[in-house]
């Protein structure tokens, strides 16, 4: 949207107060002298009227172009962020030994200069792709290894000693008086969540810990992770977080055994129920279901939103169509571009694939993906895909066998 003034802020969600006054100033006198763009920016926000407009009409429209519904709601989050980086440089998490978990390393840095000094413990592993077993955490790591050296082309020793490494760390927590887990909303991290949740519970620690969970920022466009967001937003959700209960706790063991299990009917119930102690589990869950295949195409969601978008769009490249899937298609995005490649496999190997990419000597984001004409068809209802695939997948504990044998 060309009206958005700082698109880099609407990403990392921090405003300087100052510099929107600047711009409102400066809106409200090109408005006066008749420059359309300007005068086209008021009407978007405030509706025609016989008297002249005010500095308060364009802090009005600034606030709104930056995602606020008023100049006030926009000045109290930018003092909050003020507060917040204040509080944590002169104290942060310093009182006491503290563990910062995440799923991954994207915001290490970011803490840092913040201003945080606590340990931090990246536990990384895409649950939300790839089998999943409730099992003890010698066997899940072996079973999550064997399908991690497919997705990522590292060696298995070099994915066991990277897992063993974080899964020690969890038997090691003696240490902390604090553990924070940082977590979004979207189904890799709220998977993940479920296992840690489950994880704390069965091996409760003396730590308290504490839960920074996060769904959407104020004055972010599209938020798709924390990782995306400036130092003084993590000080401004350090403030956010909430003590974790035992009714969390008992969520994460329903979440992780419903997700282990070998059909989706416990993960149905559960999703049913709202998951009120964290009711961005149960959006997430719900989500991570519709990865299942379709009555209608046996495709799973993921798989259906790159068939329409290389419809839409084809052929493109598939960096393009990753970018299309995680800022217009997909409802909530999780996926990385490895993962990406990775589910798009299957739709191109087959004798009769549904997808058709380019041979050439390019790296991958820049190869050309086509839709082929079984693509159509299954995308239509036409056909159905598990009669043509003929690799097995899971979403979870559920094993999904084609059907067809890629015939």
């Amino acid at each position: 949207m060309t009206s958005l003034p700082r698109p880099d802020a609407r990403s990392h969600g921090r405003f300087n107060l100052e510099q929107q006054r600047k711009r409102a100033k400066e809106l409200l006198k090109a408005a006066r002298g008749d420059e359309p763009a300007a005068l086209a920016r008021f009407l978007q926000y405030v509706p025609p009227r016989e008297t002249p407009l005010a500095l308060a009409d364009a802090q009005f429209v600034i606030a709104r172009e930056c995602g606020f519904p008023s100049w006030p709601r926009l000045k109290a989050h930018t003092e909050s962020l003020d507060i917040s980086r204040r509080l944590v440089a002169e104290r942060g998490d310093r009182d006491l030994a503290t563990l910062h978990i995440r799923c991954g390393s994207d915001i290490e840095h970011g803490l840092r200069m913040a201003g945080f000094e606590g340990d931090f413990l990246e536990f990384s592993d895409p649950f939300c792709l790839g089998p999943l077993r409730d099992l003890p955490s010698d066997e899940l790591i072996r079973l999550r290894a064997r399908f991690l050296v497919g997705l990522s082309g590292m060696a298995e020793g070099d994915i066991l000693a990277r897992l063993a490494k974080s899964y020690t760390l969890l038997d090691e927590l003696a240490r902390y008086a604090r553990i924070v887990l940082w977590f979004e909303h979207d189904s890799y991290d709220q998977l993940l969540l479920a296992y840690l949740l489950h994880r704390l519970r069965q091996h409760p620690p003396s730590a308290k810990i504490e839960l920074v969970a996060v769904a959407s920022i104020p004055g972010v466009e599209r938020f798709i992770g924390i990782g995306q967001l400036a130092p003084d937003l993590l000080a401004w959700l350090w403030r956010q977080r909430r003590p974790v209960g035992a009714p969390l706790l008992e969520l994460g063991t329903r979440a992780w055994r419903a997700l282990t299990a070998d059909n989706p009917r416990p993960l149905e119930d559960l999703v049913a129920t709202g998951t009120p102690a964290l009711p961005m589990m149960g959006r997430a869950l719900e989500r991570h279901l519709q990865e299942l295949p379709e009555e209608d195409t046996g495709l799973g969601l993921t798989e259906k939103l790159t068939l329409r978008i290389v419809r839409d769009h084809g052929p493109l490249p598939v960096g393009r169509a990753f970018a299309l899937l995680m800022r217009e298609y997909e409802p909530l995005p999780y996926l990385g571009d490895l993962m990406f490649w990775w589910l798009l496999q299957p739709l191109m190997a087959e004798p009769r694939p549904l997808l058709e990419i380019s041979d050439t000597h390019e790296e991958w984001p820049h190869r050309q993906l086509a839709l082929t004409a079984l693509g159509q068809a299954v995308l239509e209802g036409q056909h159905h895909w598990l009669d043509h695939a003929s690799g097995e997948r899971w979403v979870g504990g559920v094993r999904i066998r084609p059907q067809g044998g890629g015939s």
